[in-house]
C-alpha cells in the first residue's frame, strides 16, 4: 500500500465521497449522488470547524476510501476529550485490501495526537460484517444507540 495517501478531503472529492456513501443498501436509501448541493454545504461547514476531519484515501489520484473524525471535548470522564469515527466507506474495488484497517489506524493515531482518551463509533445494527471488522481492530460493543429523526 505504499502508493496510498490519506489526506484531508477537498471540495473536488465530494462526488467520489458521496458515491461511496451511496454504494450500499442503507446508503442507497438515504444518499442523493445526483444532487451534490447539500453535500457541498455540509462540507463547507465541516471545513470551517477545526474539530472535524473529513479524510480521503487515494491511490493513483483516485479516491478509494473516506471517513470523518470528530474531536469532542467534554466534561464526563474527568474532562476527557473523545473522538468519533463516522462515515467509513471503502470503494468496492478496494474492499478486503486492508484499506479499511489503514483508515481506522489513521483515525486512532490522530485521536491520540489530539489527546483523546476514547475513540468511539457507531455502526448500523444490520452491518454484521462491519461489527466483526471493528471488533477485530479492538473496538468493543458497549452501548445501545438511539436516534430521533427531526
Amino acid at each position: 500500500m505504499s502508493d496510498l495517501e490519506i489526506r484531508p478531503a477537498s471540495p473536488e472529492d465530494i462526488p467520489a465521497i458521496v458515491a461511496m456513501l451511496a454504494d450500499d443498501p442503507l446508503g442507497a436509501q438515504r444518499e442523493s449522488p445526483d444532487d451534490l448541493t447539500p453535500y457541498r454545504t455540509a462540507f463547507d461547514r465541516l471545513a470551517g470547524d477545526p474539530n472535524q476531519h473529513v479524510m480521503v484515501a487515494t491511490r493513483a489520484d483516485k479516491v478509494v476510501g473516506t471517513l470523518q473524525l470528530t474531536v469532542v471535548p467534554g466534561l464526563s470522564r474527568r474532562g476527557a476529550t473523545r473522538s468519533i469515527i463516522e462515515g467509513v466507506r471503502i470503494h468496492a474495488d478496494e474492499r478486503g485490501s486492508g484499506l479499511g484497517t489503514r483508515l481506522i489506524e489513521w483515525a486512532v493515531d490522530e485521536s491520540r495526537r489530539q489527546r483523546c482518551q476514547l475513540v468511539q463509533l457507531t455502526s448500523d445494527a444490520t452491518r454484521a460484517d462491519a461489527h466483526r471488522f471493528y471488533e477485530r481492530l479492538g473496538f468493543e460493543p458497549s452501548h445501545v444507540g438511539f436516534k430521533l429523526p427531526l
